[in-house]
């Protein structure tokens, strides 16, 4: 099993963000998809846990079509994807322990203990052992996000998405999360889905690339394949040369 979006369709106010978008994740893979600010990344990553339906298209995840499941349906789909948020998206209020094991109070057989045993593993995969009862303003931005991987990877997920996760960070920071989400694929198996506009960082963590432009994907392939593609649009992206995109406008 694995996650397809077929041929999705989604507006907003007459402006089409995404015409005719096709995508397969394969299993087991890490798949970035890149594009420029606006483009749609989010949009396209944002109907995968059914935070959005097409307006025309279809969204499999484990053969079930998120974009035709009632309410109750898409809950349980979510519960197989964990996801790590472009600001992290953690609660000002709570602590770092509760933030992390917010979603465990809903699942079955999560004692107080457990919830407590299984955050501290989390936090301590994330290298942040130690920062339980700290509060979200206390962290740096690396910090945070790390927080909010610690958050997603909690629930044990066989997905993970990610929304622009080194946005704001310095190369170093960037770095570590980098090796961070390649240790999720590695130790915990996950599929990843990565929406960023950082190509060292794509190219460093992902077996698969994917350009989406003027709402559809523009190429696909391996991190080789995309450095040594011909179409101008796509090495005016990956190289900054925005005299080659439009070229061909």
């Amino acid at each position: 099993m694995s996650i397809e979006l077929v041929d999705l369709h989604k507006g907003f106010g007459g402006d089409d963000i995404l015409r005719g978008f096709s995508l397969t994740i394969p299993e087991g893979q890490t798949t970035s998809v890149i594009g420029g600010s606006g483009s749609g990344k989010s949009v396209m990553l944002k109907h995968i846990v059914g935070l959005l339906r097409p307006d025309v298209g279809d969204v499999w995840v484990d053969g079930e079509n998120v974009a035709r499941l009632d309410q109750e349906s898409v809950y349980r789909v979510r519960r197989k994807v964990g996801y790590v948020f472009q600001f992290a998206a953690l609660f000002d209020s709570m602590t770092i322990a509760e933030n992390v094991g917010l979603g465990l109070k809903r699942m079955e057989g999560y004692t107080s203990a457990k919830i407590a045993d299984r955050v501290r593993e989390c936090l301590d995969r994330v290298n942040l052992s130690g920062f339980e009862s700290r509060l979200p303003a206390e962290l740096s931005g690396g910090q945070r996000k790390r927080a909010g991987l610690a958050r997603a990877i909690a629930t044990e997920p066989k997905y993970i998405l990610y929304d622009e996760p080194t946005t704001g960070l310095d190369p170093v920071t960037t770095a570590v999360i980098d090796e961070l989400i390649m240790r999720m694929a590695d130790e915990l198996g996950v599929t990843g889905v990565v929406v960023t506009h950082d190509m060292n960082s794509a190219f460093r963590v992902s077996d698969r690339v994917a350009m989406l432009y003027d709402g559809r994907v523009r190429f696909e392939g391996t991190p080789d394949e995309i450095r040594a593609s011909e179409d101008p649009i796509v090495r005016g992206f990956i190289e900054g040369r925005p005299e080659l995109m439009e070229s061909v406008l």
